[in-house]
């Protein structure tokens, strides 16, 4: 299997991202509930952020080749992307890409049982790479090797990486999102997340600077040295 050479493009990394950074110092507290159930949101070290960032810059290129054939559409990322919120329980991610879909046209129901996590308004043809974006976010980007290859099988190389890629934009989104959250809900209204503490949520907050050249660079390098697109659990 080939793998490109990836020039990245940093404002590009991560939309998601971008909107949440965007739209935190004007939209005031977000509750959550009004999209998804309460749970508590899953967060990430340090160590996976930065990873999830590199694999990020190797995919981009792949998104927008499937995206220049046709193979997928903004509506079937924004799917892939509300279902990956679910898992991780982003609110402020929940929030925007409620907004999102909503103007792209997708039914506010359709939208209300993918952030609940059910999939049966999910069209048939995009229903397994909405399952796998859902099992690569609950495996925090350690898929079985069954299930990718399942993906390529039912959509070809390209598409399957564009799925791929789909996905880890949101991841990315979710990880800074869930800790911006966080840290919001600590400034605002002096709650705070047993799990959590101001340094973990500082941290990871002001890392994203040093990490996006840092990881652009090493996303070439690993490519240069024919490092897998993809890792697997269990190997």
């Amino acid at each position: 299997m080939n793998y490109y050479i990836e020039s990245p493009n940093i404002p590009s990394v991560a939309p998601s991202l971008t909107v949440l950074l965007a739209r935190l110092g004007t939209m005031g507290h977000y509750d959550g509930e009004a999209t998804m159930q309460k749970q508590e949101s899953r967060l990430y070290s340090i160590g996976e952020a930065y990873q999830a960032l590199v694999v990020l810059f190797r995919s981009i290129r792949h998104v927008r080749k499937a995206k220049k054939k046709g193979l997928i559409d903004r509506l079937f990322m924004e799917r892939i992307m509300l279902a990956v919120t679910q898992v991780n329980v982003c609110p402020l991610c929940s929030y925007a890409h409620t907004r999102m879909a909503l103007e792209m046209g997708m039914a506010s129901q359709d939208i209300k049982q993918l952030l609940s996590g059910e999939l049966e308004q999910v069209p048939d043809d995009q229903l397994k790479a909405i399952m796998f974006s859902q099992h690569y976010a609950e495996t925090k980007g350690r898929p079985t090797r069954k299930a990718w290859d399942e993906i390529v099988l039912e959509y070809g190389d390209c598409a399957a990486k564009g799925i791929l890629g789909s996905a880890r934009i949101i991841m990315v989104g979710n990880i800074w999102g869930v800790v911006l959250g966080l840290l919001q809900r600590r400034i605002s209204d002096h709650s705070k997340d047993t799990r959590s503490s101001l340094g973990y949520e500082l941290l990871l907050t002001f890392s994203i600077l040093p990490f996006l050249p840092l990881a652009a660079l090493h996303s070439i390098v690993a490519s240069l040295v024919g490092t897998p697109l993809l890792r697997f659990s269990g190997e």
